[in-house]
């Protein structure tokens, strides 16, 4: 009888220790080890996209998804610089990043339930909240999208914008005629050249282009109205769940610091002299939140100190004094009308 009892107890013990154990999160990834190894993030990119990522004529990349990218680099490996940008085109950013070739894509990608559920990847945090625009040629005296029936709009392949394109024009009946591309740089060259009346793509990447591009960006007007929803933000590999939080952390991180006037100019000042409990908290003087992330305590310090948080990051390369000219719209502080809110750390 005394047998049967401790065999029952040892395996309720059992029973009970597996049931704990799936209650936890399963860190089974190993993304963080192999970053640490290689002293080196690699992050997907566009192939060029002013104010997103561009690289300059030294080989220099800028831009909003290139700071998420530097951000995440300060924060596990203690310097911004630690990245390697890898180029991608729409049609391969996918592949590269489910084979490996890729840490994170940071390439003003579209956070969809197909990309989320079916291609083995993860949405992290939204880093811009977009919709797809028209641009037409300033002299054509286009007022609005449903002026454009029977037109040839050019799109570019592999992208959300070619089938929202598609169910406008059915939705309006405007029998539009979509001129299709693979590449990036072919569908800027066909649009200029006047092979098509208008050019859709998100909002964001139209001024891009336009200022870019064009000879002369007056020439060039984005047309008012949106036809679609297009969140942006970074993307990471499914069955990773410790990477798939610290990227989205940082992001988190980034946007929460603005909000508590966190800068990359006071952020060392604030970390050893504020007595405000949330920013005590966010910079690690008061909770160590980075042991949760398998990260120090001052990962977000060193994440704001490389990029500043998210308004300087807006700012300095898509806001209303750059030569994007965007203003915060749905991309202000949810405290001042927009749509940036992050999941508080705490």
């Amino acid at each position: 009888m005394t047998l049967n009892i401790a065999l029952r107890k040892h395996i309720f013990s059992l029973v009970w220790l597996s049931t704990l154990a799936a209650s936890f999160p399963a860190w089974a990834g190993k993304t963080l080890d192999t970053v640490k190894q290689r002293d080196q993030v690699a992050c997907g990119v566009n192939t060029g996209l002013a104010g997103f990522s561009a690289a300059d004529s030294q080989g220099k990349w800028s831009g909003l998804d290139v700071d998420v990218c530097r951000a995440v680099a300060a924060a596990v490996l203690g310097s911004a610089d630690k990245v390697r940008y890898v180029p991608l085109s729409a049609q391969q950013r996918f592949t590269a990043l489910q084979s490996g070739e890729v840490d994170v894509l940071s390439r003003n990608t579209t956070f969809t339930l197909t990309r989320d559920a079916s291609l083995g990847l993860h949405q992290t945090a939204v880093t811009y909240y977009d919709g797809q625009g028209f641009m037409v040629p300033t002299k054509a005296n286009i007022k609005s999208a449903k002026q454009l029936k029977g037109a040839t709009v050019c799109v570019q392949a592999g992208t959300t914008t070619e089938k929202n394109l598609t169910d406008f024009s059915r939705t309006n009946k405007l029998d539009i005629k979509p001129v299709v591309f693979e590449k990036f740089d072919a569908a800027n060259a066909a649009y200029f050249s006047g092979r098509c009346k208008a050019y859709t793509t998100d909002a964001s990447g139209l001024a891009s282009i336009r200022t870019k591009e064009a000879k002369n960006p007056k020439e060039h007007v984005i047309l008012p109205e949106l036809i679609s929803k297009e969140p942006l933000g970074p993307m990471v590999r499914r069955g990773d769940d410790e990477w798939l939080a610290i990227v989205k952390w940082t992001v988190y991180g980034l946007v929460e610091a603005e909000e508590y006037g966190i800068t990359s100019e006071n952020v060392n000042n604030l970390k050893n002299e504020s007595a405000d409990p949330v920013v005590s908290r966010l910079l690690g003087k008061s909770e160590d939140t980075g042991k949760l992330l398998g990260l120090d305590r001052e990962w977000l310090v060193r994440a704001v100190l490389a990029v500043g948080n998210y308004g300087e990051m807006f700012d300095r390369h898509l806001g209303e004094k750059t030569p994007l000219g965007l203003k915060r719209g749905l991309n202000a502080q949810w405290s001042k009308g927009g749509l940036q809110y992050a999941i508080p750390i705490r």
